[in-house]
């Protein structure tokens, strides 16, 4: 149950239509791991925290650097050096300290995937390797988990938002990992890219943990793709494969 601070802080939650206060106590009820506190991450924490998700899990093993500050929100000039789950951590402790924090300082391998995602409700995939990504495609489609994704780069992107048995997959859009594709460090982010793209995941996130999140009739995804030089988002349809490797989560739908 709310108390009467949650209350007030979380009013405007609150009124949205269908929301209401089972919304949000949802929200206080459900765990959240966040792999990535970077670009796409930090705007996703920032606006999962904000709107009362009660336990965020904040992975990530790298530390702050400078050339990381044009983008990645939850860390300023003094936190250079630091852990980035250690400033990640008190500034979303400052934003709001109803949220409980569980630091993760370390990478995400298929040795421990299974193990630290089974205990959250959903993750949020904020990462900037396509092999990682595909892990947490394959153990979230293992786990029965869902799970939000993100990729971006100069000025665009894409998001996908995947419910196994319920909506298409990473692997549905893109069967395997593309090669050839450059970095950040290649070719550059501007850093309102992962910031939109990052917002879209948690809005993602908190329709589904919130009860309002519904799939399409034909189980297809749906992928956000941000043209941020001609400043258009326009969703494609993603339709689901018969032969991926979710097909075993729809068996069991």
């Amino acid at each position: 149950m709310l108390i009467e601070n949650e209350r007030a802080r979380y009013g405007r939650n609150i009124l949205v239509p269908g929301f209401g206060e089972a919304g949000q106590e949802r929200l206080k009820a459900a765990r959240v791991l966040i792999v990535g506190m970077g670009g796409l991450g930090g705007p996703a924490a920032f606006y999962l925290a904000a709107a009362g998700v009660g336990t965020l899990g904040l992975m990530d093993s790298d530390i702050v650097e400078l050339s990381n500050l044009q983008r990645q929100i939850l860390h300023a000039t003094p936190d250079i050096g630091r852990p980035k789950t250690e400033s990640a951590a008190e500034v979303l402790a400052a934003l709001n300290p109803h949220v409980h924090m569980e630091r993760h300082v370390l990478r995400l391998t298929p040795e421990n995937a299974h193990e630290l995602m089974e205990h959250y409700d959903l993750v949020v995939e904020a990462c900037d390797n396509f092999e990682t990504k595909y892990l947490i495609n394959d153990v979230c489609l293992d786990l029965r988990k869902p799970f939000a994704t993100a990729g971006a780069l100069a000025m665009s992107g894409q998001a996908l938002f995947v419910a196994p048995g319920q909506s298409a997959c990473l692997r549905c859009a893109v069967p395997a990992v593309p090669e050839g594709v450059p970095t950040t460090a290649q070719q550059g982010v501007l850093g309102t890219t992962p910031g939109i793209l990052g917002a879209i995941e948690a809005q993602e996130a908190i329709r589904w943990l919130a009860g309002l999140w519904r799939p399409q009739p034909d189980g297809a995804g749906l992928l956000h793709w941000l043209d941020g030089d001609a400043m258009r988002l326009t969703t494609l349809r993603i339709p689901r494969r018969r032969q991926c490797r979710c097909a075993g989560a729809w068996s069991k739908a």
